[in-house]
């Protein structure tokens, strides 16, 4: 399927997911699907800020990562892999995704800020 999208021209930027970051994970399955995802076409991955610095060794510094499980240090909830802002973009992280400690703050305007904060 990805190697299909890759092949539409012209086309947008293409990402496969990993693994949920709201499951285990085996570092090496992460890893061995964004080598496959690479070798398919895709431009990079969805994947856990735990796995950054291994797939861009394993794909490549210009490989993407796009980095769910963005949480601010006091943050707690269901998701199993995740980091601060700071240390995703620290690992390599090229966009980071934050949703439910906005969405669900009693102030998204003030957790958005903090979050820019911690990162600016």
């Amino acid at each position: 399927m990805i190697k299909a999208a890759a092949e539409v021209s012209p086309r947008p930027k293409l990402w496969a997911v990993t693994v949920l970051t709201s499951q285990a994970a085996d570092p090496r399955q992460v890893v061995e699907r964004a080598k496959l995802a690479k070798q398919a076409g895709s431009d990079g991955v969805i994947a856990s800020p735990l796995e950054i610095e291994l797939i861009k060794k394993a794909c490549g510094k210009d490989f993407t990562v796009v980095t769910p499980g963005i949480r601010l240090a006091e943050t707690k909830d269901d998701q199993k892999r995740v980091a601060t802002p700071a240390s995703a973009l620290k690992a390599g992280a090229d966009f980071i995704v934050v949703g439910r400690p906005i969405l669900e703050a009693p102030d998204p305007v003030a957790v958005a800020q903090k979050i820019y904060e911690t990162i600016k």
